[in-house]
């Protein structure tokens, strides 16, 4: 049996803590149309469930805590408990999807099943069908779910821009990855010794991570209509850039697409609260941002391997140029100073305590109102290819987030094939505007993006006319 970690069981214990939340996490593939005959979807997605052990597993509990979860085999798994088939209202355009989504996502998984649901979802326009896919944040992170979905789809792997992510290049800095002695005795003592070292610092570094990170959870937000309780019904909304014109950005400035993109929510945000009537100050959009820790070895592994930065978006700089220079600069700044390996630490840390203190911590510290992040901004490499789902081509992949902890939005992002899509979910009766929170991350892509090219213009005009020219 495999026990689920402190990070894993976090989730549950945060779901546990608020009746109006609901912590699965979610994508949705829009595949080519006609869609296929239904009952051959289910042998399908029954064949292919059987390879992937979650699906066919379910949760045991221990009373008070006193053990950590373990997964083991359902001996009634029955596909139809999981398997479900809807059709939109027409005119079945984008309007009724999202509705349908964030109807489908606010409920809660049944504990006594495994914790997933598909959902079959027929009347798209233009002679589409999507698939939506729900899992418990429990079970997986964003790689490991995409990792979990690719196997459904008909070639069952499939390389992702994951392996291009920090985590995934970096060599491990555990004492015990650090310490590889040389074959020669002789130079055993001075091996201990870079390896101790090497340690030591990395732990200062964590150390000194964790007390940034402690220090932004402990200061409050100003009053913002982003933080707040939340109810039970949901809304979503969703967004579509092409990388090129990313990368065109990235060109231009010198920066990363997860710069560009964080960007372009910031500039969103920015005139959303303008609209509403609000005043967006330096310290308004403290935002989760999700960082993976899994090693390039670790990708077939399904569980949580996340740790998280707490950047300050600059919303109250008007400039959209100076916005992403910020970003750039403060994510730069987080990621040096140790932020993603003191979260990673703190998690560690917390599995050399018994499991019942730290359930019991962690279902106490989220039963608070949480004052101090207002958004969450998570990227999650998909498919570099394009994908087939019984024979017809995928055409997008929208990422459905879940919120909690009083943020009224959350943001997910991923990439597939030669396309980023930015998924939004958000609370029914305080973000009525998510659909103008979208369309504005598409115009922010786009603005920046007509900057870099104008940039690009003056720099080669520049080139050509100096003297070196």
């Amino acid at each position: 049996m495999e026990h689920l970690t402190t990070l894993d069981a976090s989730f549950l214990q945060a779901e546990d803590s608020d009746p109006h939340v609901s912590l699965a996490v979610g994508g949705v593939s829009i595949v080519e149309g006609p869609p296929p005959d239904y009952g051959d979807l289910v042998s399908v997605f029954a064949e292919r469930a059987q390879g992937i052990p979650r699906c066919t597993q379910v949760l045991h509990t221990h009373l008070f805590d006193l053990g950590s979860p373990e997964w083991v085999d359902d001996p009634g798994f029955d596909i139809a408990h999981h398997l479900h088939r809807v059709a939109l209202p027409q005119p079945g355009d984008d309007a009724e999807l999202f509705g349908m989504i964030a109807s489908i996502m606010e409920r809660r998984l049944d504990r006594e099943r495994p914790l997933w649901e598909c959902w079959i979802i027929e009347g798209l326009t233009d002679d589409r069908w999507a698939v939506l896919m729900k899992i418990h944040h429990c079970i997986a992170d964003g790689i490991a779910t995409a990792q979990m979905l690719a196997k459904l789809s008909d070639d069952g792997t499939g390389e992702t821009f994951a392996t291009s992510n920090r985590a995934a290049k970096e060599p491990a800095t555990s004492i015990l990855g650090l310490l590889r002695p040389s074959m020669n005795p002789l130079n055993w003592m001075s091996d201990i010794w870079r390896a101790t070292v090497a340690a030591a610092g990395a732990a200062e570094h964590a150390m000194v991570g964790a007390a940034e990170l402690t220090a932004s959870v402990l200061t409050a937000a100003p009053e913002s209509s982003l933080n707040g309780r939340i109810t039970k019904m949901r809304r979503y909304s969703a967004a579509g850039v092409d990388i090129a014109a990313m990368k065109q950005v990235c060109r231009a400035f010198d920066v990363t697409l997860n710069d560009v993109a964080l960007a372009a929510i910031t500039n969103s945000y920015r005139t959303m609260l303008i609209d509403r009537g609000e005043t967006p100050g330096p310290h308004a959009l403290r935002t989760l941002v999700p960082v993976s820790m899994r090693s390039v070895n670790d990708f077939g592994a399904t569980d949580n391997r996340v740790s998280a930065m707490l950047p300050l978006l600059p919303v109250d700089e008007p400039d959209p140029v100076k916005q992403l220079e910020i970003v750039h600069s403060r994510l730069t700044k987080a990621k040096g100073s140790g932020q993603r390996e003191g979260g990673s630490a703190v998690f560690a840390a917390a599995r050399t305590i018994p499991f019942a203190f730290s359930a019991w911590t962690i279902r106490l510290l989220t039963r608070f109102p949480q004052k101090s992040v207002t958004a969450l901004a998570t990227n999650v490499p998909g498919p570099r290819g394009r994908q087939r789902l019984m024979g017809r081509e995928v055409l997008e992949i929208l990422p459905i987030p879940p919120i909690a902890l009083n943020l009224r939005t959350g943001i997910a992002m991923v990439s597939y094939a030669d396309r980023f899509f930015f998924g939004i979910t958000a609370d029914y009766d305080t973000a009525p505007d998510v659909d103008t929170l979208a369309r504005g991350i598409e115009d922010g892509v786009r603005g920046l993006a007509a900057l870099g090219r104008s940039r690009r213009r003056k720099q080669r005009r520049a080139a050509s006319i100096s003297p070196t020219g």
